[in-house]
């Protein structure tokens, strides 16, 4: 489902083919079929739209239209949503923090457009791809800081997540007030504060039609699953599905998810779904569905959709949970090292530098250097610095202690992709930081955070194509709050597995998964299907990134060949620029959104 808008003083303005307004009145507008997740309330001469799943009540949501919303509005309760003000004068777009939710402005006709689909809009202006940002995402994922505010589509914004934006209809400047912050709240036990709003978020979810969930048997997933069937009506069963590699049922991950299972028999209804040979990794990413961005899932573009086929046949499913974002949100980044060294936590980051690495089999003498460096660099001296080293040949920041760690710049890049960069990181380094003087651990996390986040409704698109509606409660902004703000002393610590989350579960997994320090892996697989597809990934190298001067298709062959014969290298930067190839002959395959011209008018009336 996509929604949008106008903020303008134009008295027509037109809507996507097959659109509907949202109200009598109304600039917003729905595309699309599926569950309705778009809540209104009016009074006065406001109209209040909540767009996703949101857990206000009614009495709550009709608060919203008689004041001004508070800040902590689209936080306030579980669930991803947007909270839209449409008056006489303006629009205002309230953005969730962990930016699960995304929305997206254009300016239009003397006034803005809003949408939570970037090519949507994209198609009202004519846009074109913004190669700066396509050189960003194939050559410095690391560093989400260079995607702030920016789309694939040139002129296209991403509106600033957790913060009220007021979209004037005079077409004025963005008025961007920041609403959240994740300052340290002291006294509370952060796997206590993490079980309440997982549970909510979770809960919230239960009640949806044709509910399924990811059994991996990793800690995330098995934690959404077990939540999920506690929370439905006595009697009901939710059906949990666990991939594994056809031929083996021992893995360790199948292991944990028979176990999880077995402890709530009358809750969970577990099935299994071996993957064979049509859904290795690589296989048939160019028929990958179009999505406002590359989607993270693009490579198991075949698994995935393998997937939510099966269950959508099989089992029913409409609505799915999983346990991604998992990762970026309970594990520290190693430049939590900096704040106990800024801190004058010495001792313990000694501690936990010792076990971070032994954990990757490190010195642990460079880690306690770039710490102390770390500890003294700034996050705009760091964007400073790094507009200088970006695109560097063999320069790899692998497990430092850095604001921005970069991958290893390829071979197969052309020159004009390093210019691109260092112009992506000037412009980065000269707009003010929205979360000045957070914890530097605080600060990345929620940069990674919203990266992922982001991506991930990428996914969520793919998904809708085949009819599934696909939520990660671990993304939902209540959760992200609960654990950002944990003060320093009460940070796990960097090398442990998750044990804020292991404590918030107790009792609710079996021991043995709760005690889990490692997840099973594909990598395996992943190899099988470089060389299986090797033809087609090599085809992709002629594509559109070539073309636009980012990559010498020549190198990047010979790269993907060496990398199927399982030479040792890094797959990083080779795999995001799969991604893009794949998303970008997607989005030029399939024809722009259509708009027509509708009657419609700038007074609001409720």
């Amino acid at each position: 489902m996509i929604f949008g808008g106008f903020s303008t003083t134009s008295t027509t303005h037109p809507l996507p083919v097959g659109a509907a307004p949202l109200a009598a009145g109304s600039m917003a507008w729905r595309l699309g079929d599926g569950p309705a997740t778009v809540r209104a309330a009016a009074g006065g001469h406001r109209r209040v739209l909540v767009l996703g799943p949101c857990g206000a009540g009614e009495f709550e949501l009709s608060l919203l239209a008689d004041t001004a919303p508070p800040a902590d509005v689209t936080w306030r309760w579980p669930g991803a949503y947007s909270v839209i003000e449409e008056t006489v004068t303006a629009v205002v777009v309230h953005t969730d923090p962990a930016a699960a939710r995304p929305v997206y402005a254009t300016a239009w006709d003397g006034g803005w457009a809003w949408s939570t689909s970037a090519r949507l809009l994209a198609s009202l202006t004519g846009a074109g791809i913004d190669t700066e940002r396509l050189a960003c995402a194939v050559f410095a994922p690391s560093v989400p800081a260079l995607a702030m505010g920016r789309t694939f589509f040139d002129g296209v914004l991403q509106l600033a997540p957790g913060s009220r934006v007021e979209l004037p209809s005079d077409g004025g400047d963005l008025r961007i007030t920041t609403t959240w912050r994740p300052d340290p709240v002291p006294g509370r036990l952060p796997d206590i504060q993490l079980h309440d709003a997982l549970a909510a978020s979770v809960s919230l979810r239960a009640t949806a039609p044709g509910l399924s969930a990811d059994l991996s048997g990793g800690l995330d997933s098995t934690s959404v699953t077990v939540m999920a069937a506690t929370a439905l009506p006595a009697g009901q069963r939710l059906n949990a599905v666990t991939v594994h590699p056809e031929g083996d049922p021992g893995g360790a991950d199948l292991h944990h998810a028979r176990l999880a299972a077995a402890r709530h028999p009358h809750r969970i209804a577990h099935h299994l779904l071996p993957l064979t040979d049509r859904h290795l990794p690589y296989s048939r990413i160019a028929d990958i569905a179009v999505t406002d961005e590359p989607a993270p899932s693009t490579l198991t573009h075949a698994r995935l959709t393998g997937q939510l086929e099966w269950m959508r046949d099989e089992l029913g499913t409409r609505t799915h949970l999983t346990g991604d974002g998992g990762d970026s949100v309970l594990f520290q980044p190693p430049i939590h090292l900096a704040d106990l060294i800024r801190h004058c936590h010495l001792r313990r980051a000694v501690s936990e530098a010792l076990g971070w690495a032994r954990l990757r089999h490190t010195p642990v003498g460079p880690l306690l250097r770039d710490a102390a460096r770390t500890a003294r660099t700034s996050r705009r001296r760091a964007l400073a610095d790094l507009a200088r080293v970006v695109g560097a040949a063999r320069r790899d920041d692998h497990g430092k202690v850095a604001w921005f760690p970069l991958l290893p710049f390829p071979g197969w890049a052309e020159p004009d992709a390093r210019r691109l960069l260092a112009g992506a990181v000037r412009r980065a380094g000269a707009e003010p930081d929205p979360l000045p003087g957070l914890d530097f651990a605080v600060r990345a996390g929620a940069d990674e955070i919203r990266e992922v986040a982001r991506t991930a409704a990428a996914d969520v698109q793919l998904a809708a194509a085949y009819g599934v509606e696909l939520h990660n409660p671990f993304l939902d902004p209540l959760v992200v709050n609960a654990v950002l703000t944990t003060p320093l002393e009460r940070r796990p610590p960097l090398h442990a597995y998750k044990p804020h989350l292991a404590r918030a579960m107790s009792g609710l997994l079996p021991p043995e998964t709760a005690a889990r320090t490692t997840k099973g892996s594909f990598d395996a697989d992943h190899y099988t299907g470089l060389r299986t597809n090797l033809a087609a990934l090599s085809a992709l190298a002629d594509g559109y990134l070539a073309a636009l001067g980012l990559l010498h298709p020549g190198r990047l062959r010979q790269h993907l060949a060496r990398a199927a014969a399982g030479l040792p290298m890094p797959l990083a930067t080779l795999e995001q620029a799969l991604t893009a190839e794949a998303w970008l002959t997607a989005h030029q395959r399939h024809p722009a959104p259509a708009w027509t011209t509708a009657p419609g008018g700038n007074e609001l009336r409720v």
